[in-house]
């Protein structure tokens, strides 16, 4: 992405370029793949084994229309762990998560808190795409549930972020709006989680993309406050 387009983007958010820079003294830089000596990592066929698995799930009718499934990416053990709704066009083609234009402006609201992809991991609540990027229904998340434990299981995070409602409400099981969920932190499994809003919305309402950076700030000083 060329510096114009990185400009328009961060325009979007509300954030002037220097912005970051100014965090820089409280942001840390998320830690390299060291396993320590004495660390029990998790199999790493363990992993290829649940890849497979959710590319060849059949469990919901989103098979029957979906062109692959998605199932994340970026670092398989990240202290960041964002996790949106469900594939759209764009990532059901290419087979990544959050890959269109709603995909790069996630990439800069990341880095404008000092982070890049390939240092969180990214997935969905749903990893086929839902045809003509509808909602997914609730057997729809319910057959996927499985996975995304083993992921969380896999992931460990430190913090999640719950992009759009749809998340949101999942992961904390709860049926409030986004405007109640959203400014607070929840607790996951013991895990912090800020719920932010889903950057395609942001593309369309561009009057709420303060409130957007203020999220992003929560979720940074909580991380932060966890690391101490």
């Amino acid at each position: 992405m060329d510096n114009a387009t990185r400009l328009q983007y961060l325009e979007a958010m509300g954030i002037d370029v220097w912005i970051p820079r100014a965090f820089a003294d409280c942001k840390q830089t998320p830690a390299p793949d060291v396993i320590a000596d004495n660390a029990q990592p998790e199999p790493i066929n363990s992993w290829v084994a649940l890849q497979t698995e959710v590319a060849n799930c059949t469990r919901c009718g989103l098979c029957e229309s979906r062109t692959q499934t998605v199932f994340g990416s970026g670092k398989t053990q990240a202290d960041w762990m964002v996790i949106g709704e469900a594939p759209g066009q764009s990532e059901d083609r290419q087979g990544l998560p959050f890959v269109g234009n709603a995909g790069q402006l996630l990439t800069e609201m990341l880095r404008a808190i000092g982070l890049d992809r390939e240092s969180v991991f990214i997935t969905n609540i749903v990893k086929c795409r839902p045809p003509g990027n509808r909602e997914p229904k609730p057997n729809e998340i319910e057959a996927c549930n499985e996975y995304l434990q083993q992921q969380l299981a896999f992931v460990k995070p430190k913090i999640i972020l719950a992009v759009g409602l749809v998340a949101a409400q999942t992961l904390l099981k709860t049926d409030e709006p986004l405007a109640k969920l959203r400014g607070k932190v929840h607790i996951l499994n013991d895990t912090p989680v800020v719920a932010v809003y889903h950057p395609a919305y942001l593309l369309r309402s561009l009057s709420d993309k303060r409130k957007a950076w203020l999220d992003l700030q929560l979720a940074i000083q909580t991380y932060n406050n966890i690391k101490g």
